[in-house]
């Protein structure tokens, strides 16, 4: 009687995964081109984004518009929805703006950068000029670009306070940060204002951050960017990495497939961007991403 129980249970069992599995409870995929929302910001972007700022946006700059255009167009049609530039990459917002027109604004997320210290005037005017060079009626993220002083909160107080009646307004979306160096990323973890950050990560430390508030070629400290990373993640900011390639320093597949499977593996890191210059690096982005995520 116990046998017949015993198999009859696990009959049940065995029939009952199985019927799980034809109704999808199997472990859900996840993908480059996935929606995900950058923590307490609220704001959804894909997890993998179009850079435009390699070498400061001489890359995709001396593309031309036209094949600049095409470029973002075949990101766009491969699912990814997330385009970010900066005041400081010359040129490189208008050409992003004109690459995006016609598209519905609401399928896509943009994410520009303030260039710091600033002049320490009110912001407002410039956010507005963002908008104009980008053609669009609200920026989704706006970041104060590359801190470097571990004073900044103080420092760009009149920066933080018009970011903040921005979004008020509904100007910008969220406001966040871009690092370079450890003495500003120390400061980060229990700040209240910054709703998400763009960290410099990869599996070595190339181009990350060091003790220096200048950019050098040192390599960064990984152990002690990705703990603060994952402070921050914690806290609820969003967090989005950079510099997964190294700039560009990462020409072998293997190096930029270490790099990928270290961040995407990480759990603190929300999306990344990469800067892109052909269509084939996206499509290798996007294959290596999907496949690194699900080995």
């Amino acid at each position: 009687m116990m046998s017949r129980f015993t198999r009859r249970d696990f009959l049940a069992a065995t029939f009952g995964a199985a019927a799980l599995t034809r109704l999808g409870a199997q472990p859900t995929k996840r993908l480059a081109t996935d929606w995900v929302t950058l923590g307490k910001s609220k704001v959804k972007v894909t997890r993998l984004a179009l850079g435009t700022g390699t070498f400061g946006g001489r890359v995709q700059r001396e593309l031309g518009q036209e094949a600049f255009t095409s470029l973002v167009r075949h990101a766009y049609d491969r699912g990814i929805r997330f385009f970010e530039t900066a005041e400081g990459y010359r040129g490189m917002p208008e050409m992003l703006g004109i690459a995006l027109k016609g598209l519905p604004r609401e399928s896509y997320t943009l994410m520009t950068k303030y260039s710091t210290p600033g002049s320490g005037s009110a912001p407002g005017p410039k956010i507005d000029d963002f908008r104009r060079q980008l053609q669009t009626e609200y920026i989704d993220i706006l970041l104060l670009h590359c801190l470097r002083p571990p004073t900044w909160e103080n420092d760009y107080r009149s920066l933080q306070d018009g970011f903040s009646e921005a979004k008020s307004k509904k100007v910008i979306l969220s406001h966040g940060a871009s690092v370079h160096g450890l003495p500003a990323l120390r400061t980060i973890p229990g700040n209240q204002w910054l709703d998400l950050m763009l960290m410099r990560t990869n599996h070595n430390g190339t181009k990350m951050d060091t003790p220096d508030q200048r950019d050098v070629e040192a390599l960064g400290n990984v152990d002690e960017v990705i703990a603060h990373t994952k402070k921050i993640h914690g806290q609820g900011m969003g967090v989005i990495g950079m510099k997964l390639c190294g700039e560009g320093r990462f020409t072998k597949a293997e190096d930029r497939e270490a790099a990928m499977k270290y961040v995407m593996n990480l759990g603190s890191v929300d999306a990344v961007t990469i800067g892109f210059k052909s269509a084939a690096e996206i499509d290798e982005a996007i294959d290596r991403m999907n496949r690194v995520m699900n080995a």
